[in-house]
Parts: C-alpha cells; structure tokens; sequence
C-alpha cells in the first residue's frame, strides 16, 4: 500500500472525551473514526489490524471443530419471551424497534436463545451431537455510558461460539479444549504474558464460568491475581470459601485492574429447558441438550494491545496483528531517493511482506517519521540521501530505540525474520 494512496490521516488532535490510551491513539493513527460515544467506524487500517485478529481466532476455533455461521441481528420477540430476556427489568440493554406492522424487533445483544431454536430443525438425535457453531456478528448493547474507547462500544463485532453435547462429561472435555484454544488465541495476538483465567460467578450450571482478564489499568474489572499461580479471582466471588476451595490463601493474591477479553460459560440446559431443544439417546429416551457459551471481543482485544504496548511516541504493534509488517519512508525528494526507495518497495512486494510505502510528496521528513511512530508497524526502513551515501537505508523495530544502516541489498532479508 502507498500511503499516497491510503483512505486515512493521521491526527493531531482527537475529542477531549476520550480519557483512554487506545482511544486517543487509534483516533489519531488514522485506525478509526468515532461516529459518536461508543459507537466507532473502522477504517482501513484499523480493518486489517481486526481481519488479522479475527483470523487468528478463526483459526483456533476451527481447531476445536467449530463451524462459523452469522446470525442476523434482527431478532425475533417471541424468540427471547421463553427465556425471559425480553422484558427490561431482566435484560437492560436492549435496543428495540419495530417494523412498520407495528411487529416488535430487537438488535441482538447476543445469540444463545436464538441459535438454541434455529438447533430445534437440525437435532434430534444423539448423532446430531455434538455441535459447536461459531460466528463473528455485530452486537447491540444500550449501555447507559460508553466509555474506554473501543474497549466498550454500544456497537462491537464479537466472536461467539456455542457447543452443544449430549451430556456433561462431553461438555466439559469440550470446555477444556476451548480454554486451551483462547490460551493460544491470546499468546497469538501478544497478550499472553498478561492474560490469566479468572474464575468467575458460574450461575446456577456450574461453580464458575471461566474469564480471560488482561491485567490493565484502564480495565474497569477489578481481579486477585495470583501470578505464580497464573490464575486470577473476579472480586465478585473473592471470598475465604472460593479461595480456599482453589486450594489457596488471600494473602496468595494481588489486586489489579483488568480488561476482560475472553469468557467461557456452562450454559446447561437454561436455554434448552426454555425453548425445548431436546434429542432421542440410543434408546430413543428424549434428553436435554447441554450448552457452553465462549466469547471473544475483538475489536476489545485490539485496544488492549494499544493499551498495553503503546509508548510516548504512538502504538506498537505485535508483527500477528499488525496493519503492515514494514513502513518504508522516503525522506527527501530527491530522485535517487525515489528510485532507491522504489525499488526496496517492489522487492519487498516480490518477497511478498506486507509494506506501506510512505510517498508522500506533500508530507515532511519530521511528519513521515511522526505517522510512522504513531501508526506503530514493527519494522521502520529509512531511505534518505545520507543513507545512500553509504549504500544503505536505516532500519529499525518499532520497539528498539537504536536504527542499523543495512546495505540496501540485505534490507529485505533482515526484516523477513
């Protein structure tokens, strides 16, 4: 991509209502642009930092056996009456609307009750199961205030998968499983050294539903973590029982502010009992379908990064996620520095590393290397009049303070490994 040509700016300022780091830095970075409190367009490069992010956890969940769908977002009352989450004093924050019979509609918030019916036409015996059924759909949640940028939207893609099991003890092998999968989905998108299973209220299915809290201090959760352990307690359930049943001391945990990326929760047979989702065993005896629900924010987990790994100077993205692999700036206007920088640019096309191309003619030395601190790649290449004096452009990670000269032949194959 030449940046001539990319749909974006960089900004030097950004609404005086966004207090976080991620927020402001995505804002300017040219990453998205903020329609109005809690609701945020993505532009194109903030599109291809989330399409990686969706990937990697596409990948991990076609992994378990996962089988992506989308579900539509208009959704049915009748669906919701069974389960009692139509009514506002159990669920609050429904956005409603209605057609122009005067049908009542709702904008999901999330998929349980209806995929549970849409499962009524497609099992009915024990070798329909098991199931997991996964998709990446816009949610709508009319949260009173929408704060912390990104990180909690009125209007959010998130990543929903749902396992379906003829009983407990293939439900939990699943669930297992699916804590592995996030595992590696937060190590793959760099989170991993800050990210610990946090054991959470489980309802009336299980002792606990199982978080994935990234140790944050713009996070607005509150956790005990204990760090030897890898495990963490949400302060909701942090009493001398939990603590002692996980077979640990109070004085074993530390408080931290966190972000919650990931959840896994045993459904059971809530939704099941509510709109009779039901299969024939082997003897033909009619049984309860078993349900988890695992969950995963995206767009959420994208501004934790930000969050975590920023610097004074912009964004510092891990190389999974990252919008390009390499920026490459031509500093000057000299046509030996646009032949030289030219050059690199098809060679790393050739060499097929994702690059953008910094040509801008109407930009200056100070702005290209400003937007390129800001936009945060991984790697900085510098071609310049004094670097060709030498034969060489400079090259930089986004994370080391120190440039190299590298002899422009061998600047490709360095920022390959």
């Amino acid at each position: 991509m030449r940046q001539s040509n990319l749909f974006t700016k960089t900004l030097k300022h950004v609404p005086k209502d966004e207090v976080a780091q991620s927020a402001v830095l995505l804002l300017r970075g040219g990453f998205v642009y903020k329609e109005m409190a809690g609701v945020y367009s993505f532009l194109p490069l903030g599109l291809r930092v989330l399409s990686k992010i969706e990937n990697i956890i596409r990948e991990e969940m076609d992994s378990l056996g996962g089988q992506e769908v989308v579900l539509s977002a208009l959704q049915n009352k009748e669906t919701w009456l069974p389960t009692n989450q139509w009514d506002d004093k159990n669920v609050d924050v429904w956005f409603k609307t209605a057609l122009k019979n005067e049908t009542e509609l709702g904008l999901a918030f999330t998929h349980e009750a209806p995929l549970t019916k849409l499962m009524k036409e497609y099992i009915s015996s024990y070798r329909d199961l098991p199931k997991y059924v996964y998709q990446f759909q816009t949610k709508f949640r009319n949260e009173i205030r929408a704060r912390s940028g990104v990180i909690r939207m009125r209007e959010f893609v998130m990543k929903d998968l749902y396992s379906f099991s003829k009983d407990l003890k293939e439900h939990e092998s699943f669930y297992e499983k699916a804590k592995e999968a996030y595992y590696r989905v937060f190590e793959r998108l760099g989170l991993g050294d800050n990210t610990f299973l946090t054991f959470a209220n489980g309802g009336v299915f299980a002792p606990f539903s199982h978080e994935f809290q990234t140790v944050c201090e713009i996070g607005e959760d509150t956790i005990y973590l204990n760090e030897k352990a890898k495990l963490a307690i949400n302060k909701e359930v942090f009493n001398d029982e939990v603590v002692e049943n996980l077979g640990f001391k109070k004085k074993d945990f530390v408080e931290k502010k966190s972000v919650e990326v990931g959840n896994i929760f045993t459904l059971g047979t809530r939704f099941s009992d509510a709109l009779g989702l039901v299969y024939a065993d082997e003897k033909g005896v009619k049984q309860k379908v078993i349900m988890g629900s695992y969950g995963i924010g995206p767009a959420r987990a994208m501004a934790t990064v930000v969050e975590l790994f920023a610097d004074e100077k912009g964004i510092v993205w891990p190389e999974t996620i990252a919008p390009f692999k390499v920026h490459l700036l031509a500093l000057g206007d000299s046509e030996r520095v646009r032949e030289a920088a030219e050059k690199l640019y098809k060679d790393f096309k050739k060499a097929k590393i994702e690059i953008l191309f910094d040509d801008r003619a109407n930009a200056g030395n100070g702005e290209k290397l400003g937007d390129a601190d800001l936009i945060g790649c991984p790697w900085r290449v510098v071609v310049s009049e004094k670097s060709l004096d030498n034969n060489t452009a400079e090259v930089k990670r986004r994370r080391e303070a120190k440039a190299e000269q590298i002899a422009l032949d061998n600047v490709v194959g360095i920022c390959k490994t």
